[in-house]
């Protein structure tokens, strides 16, 4: 009998182990050898193909004229006109200081938006399918209204940006509201946390998944009502950001820099979700069990 007990214990013991070592399978900073592997390599690749396929498109005389698509060396050489003119990085940081800047402004309008949409009946009622409605508006559409009210100014970039971007930061905060576990509520209010602190120790953290879906398409949107914002606005005070120089390059019929500001714009967006949504997500997943190993 006290064998049968021991036995017994000692496989309990072995299903906690097994439970948790599945459960501590978390994964922690690969090595670089597999980071370039599986996350490096694979782009350098892409890129490479394109420039592969674009040249024999040149090359092949499938596509004769430069008018209508430029050779990967005309491109280069805008880049390397731009980089010795001291303009290229001029362009970047217009474009992306603005961009950071008014998505910084809309995060701190469609935080708190979302958090009342998402919990009070009756905002959501008046004002939720609005939102829905802008976040589905072009862009575009919001730039002659924005001239007119704010003239040809830095405020009328960002009123565009705020107007793309905030409907779906506020979305995003909603629909990872609406995914909270009721349970985690009404334990969060038994325990306590109400009010402020309900908002800041279960509805947040817990909302954060969808939250984060938020923020990366608002950035998304964002960047895209500047681009626009910055093709259709052209003014001295405004100066030259990546938009201005789309529509410098079609002004000119300089399918080079059109090239040019395409990748450029290709580029910034890129390197923002790698550099901050895609660590961001990771951190989600990972903090919820959920970044685990094959």
């Amino acid at each position: 009998m006290a064998s049968t007990e021991t036995r017994a214990g000692e496989d309990s013991g072995s299903i906690e182990a097994g439970l948790d070592a599945l459960e501590s399978r978390v994964a922690g900073r690969p090595p670089f050898r597999q980071t370039f592997r599986e996350k490096i390599l694979p782009p350098i690749i892409a890129v490479a193909v394109v420039l592969v396929v674009w040249q024999g498109l040149i090359s092949l005389k499938i596509v004769d004229d430069p008018t209508k698509l430029p050779s990967p060396g005309a491109v280069w050489a805008e880049v390397e006109d731009a980089w010795l003119k001291g303009t290229l990085l001029d362009y970047i940081w217009t474009s992306v200081s603005r961009g950071l800047f008014g998505f910084a402004l809309a995060l701190l309008i469609g935080t708190p938006l979302g958090l009342i949409v998402a919990r009070v009946k009756f905002v959501r009622a008046a004002i939720g399918p609005i939102l829905s409605g802008l976040q589905s508006l072009p862009s575009v559409a919001w730039v002659p209204a924005a001239v007119i009210w704010l003239g040809l100014k830095p405020e009328m970039m960002y009123a565009v940006i705020l107007l793309g971007a905030v409907p779906s930061i506020a979305n995003g905060l909603v629909s990872g509201v609406d995914q909270v576990p009721p349970l985690f509520l009404r334990a969060g209010r038994t325990l306590g946390a109400t009010g402020f602190q309900g908002i800041r120790h279960i509805v947040m953290p817990a909302a954060l998944p969808g939250y984060v879906a938020g923020l990366k398409q608002g950035w998304a949107f964002s960047w895209r009502s500047l681009m626009a914002a910055e093709i259709i606005a052209k003014a001295p005070d405004l100066g030259v950001g990546l938009g201005q120089l789309l529509e410098v390059g079609r002004t000119n019929s300089s399918m080079a820099t059109v090239f040019l500001a395409i990748v450029l714009i290709l580029f910034v967006g890129i390197a923002i979700d790698l550099l901050i949504f895609s660590p961001l997500e990771r951190w989600v997943l990972r903090s919820r069990g959920l970044l685990v190993k094959n």
